[in-house]
């Protein structure tokens, strides 16, 4: 995935500096990278009232989309079903990345098996197919629109978003 465009985000009262100041624009390679190593990450979704939902979820960095699974019932899975956009950050406060975009559910087979497979490599698991039963679990990516890092060993140099 290549970012269409890089810029410094929009953060008023927080010093930030322009994109050539501190240390300048972070490279997409810095984002990706954490957001592949992330342990734990933060899915954000909205309910049908309005209001936010904010939950823990497992997650694997897979074909340029961020994939993650939940049970059918779900509060963070019914959400999704009634509007497709959610946010997804890494659990690192001192460098995080905040993923934005498309939810889209997954049911192909070939796809699911790839996903598992990614998933139980990264977290050392040996899940069968049977928790990603449709009937019970859901399995999503998330294709990001706008991604967001900062470093805070330089907070008000390093702030960048990169749009896709």
């Amino acid at each position: 995935m290549k970012p269409l465009r890089v810029s410094r985000p929009f953060m008023p009262g927080y010093g930030t500096l322009g994109a050539s100041e501190g240390n300048g624009l972070l490279p997409w390679s810095w984002a990706e990278e954490r957001l592949a190593r992330s342990h734990d990450y933060w899915l954000a979704t909205v309910t049908p009232g309005g209001r936010p939902h904010v939950m823990p979820v497992w997650a694997v960095l897979l074909d340029d989309r961020l994939w993650f699974s939940s049970s059918v019932r779900s509060r963070k899975a019914r959400n999704l079903s009634n509007g497709p956009f959610a946010s997804l950050t890494t659990d690192d406060a001192e460098g995080p990345v905040i993923a934005e975009g498309v939810v889209e559910r997954i049911t192909e087979v070939s796809m699911l098996e790839r996903m598992l497979a990614a998933e139980n490599k990264k977290y050392g698991t040996d899940y069968g197919m049977d928790t990603l039963d449709p009937s019970e679990n859901s399995c999503f990516a998330l294709t990001p629109e706008r991604v967001i890092g900062l470093d805070s060993s330089d907070f008000t140099g390093s702030p960048t978003r990169w749009s896709f």
